[in-house]
């Protein structure tokens, strides 16, 4: 998967969707995405809501990331403050700078949709206060009407699991570690799960680096490759710490695991 527009996803992923929606009483089928920033998640995930849209009998799809239930500004300050020098929690990210509880409140909205019903979907402004975010304003939410066939809900720590504190590489993770157990309230939500994996972790930073140049030379405000790296780089414990455990228990049993080449290229 590149960073720009797919055409289509892969023809696999279309068919499981096709199979799970066929032998699921229920609508909506609800499929988890979880892979490392920069790897596609956002752009595989449309591709999929445009995919099945277009066939003849075309199902509903609506997409939703993790990034938009981050906590407002001030609420992400606050929490700041409570663990004064804890570097995981000073920025939105990690397990702790969600609400949790107005995600799960959205997820559900979504499955409940029928025909004309319509619910709003939070939108994050990652660029306000000076690109420390926060939640934009109500009427700027997006309005999804119903109904809805297959939700989405992408983003690099779902279905992180906490761990036990001893295996924690150094104190800074234990508050993480703790918040980690609300997120069940997604989790349990998931009909399917699609885990993408990369081999290195040094594939996550570059890509993360090359994000960064590829913007600078198209003028744009961007990091410079130490700031990148710096960025990135404050990601890689959770990653070492939590997807282990991902691959071997996934958080529902209709699971697939897909292993990501250094061009992100499924």
């Amino acid at each position: 998967m590149g960073a720009g527009p797919l055409a289509a996803p892969p023809d696999w992923l279309v068919a499981w969707t096709h199979e799970r929606l066929a032998a699921t009483p229920r609508r909506p089928w609800v499929l988890g995405v979880q892979g490392p920033q920069g790897c596609g998640k956002s752009t595989l995930a449309a591709a999929l809501v445009d995919a099945l849209a277009a066939e003849a009998n075309g199902a509903r799809a609506v997409a939703v990331s993790i990034d938009d239930f981050y906590l407002t500004h001030d609420e992400q300050s606050a929490l700041a403050a409570r663990h004064a020098g804890n570097p995981y929690l000073l920025y939105r990210g990690y397990p702790g700078t969600h609400d949790v509880a107005l995600g799960a409140r959205v997820l559900d909205a979504l499955a409940a949709l029928r025909g004309g019903d319509e619910t709003l979907v939070p939108s994050y402004d990652k660029s306000a206060h000076a690109g420390r975010g926060d939640r934009a304003p109500r009427e700027a939410w997006r309005r999804v009407r119903g109904p809805v066939d297959v939700l989405i809900v992408e983003g690099w720590m779902l279905g992180f699991a906490a761990v036990p504190e001893a295996s924690l590489p150094e104190p800074a993770l234990r508050p993480p570690n703790e918040y980690l157990a609300a997120y069940a309230a997604w989790t349990r939500r998931l009909d399917g799960f699609l885990q993408l994996d990369v081999a290195s972790l040094d594939t996550i930073v570059r890509w993360r680096v090359d994000a960064e140049r590829a913007r600078r030379e198209l003028g744009r405000p961007a990091l410079t490759d130490d700031e990148a790296r710096d960025y990135i780089e404050r990601f890689l414990p959770a990653y070492r710490v939590y997807v282990p455990p991902l691959r071997a228990r996934p958080p529902c049993g209709d699971a697939r695991l897909v292993m990501l080449s250094d061009d992100r290229v499924l």
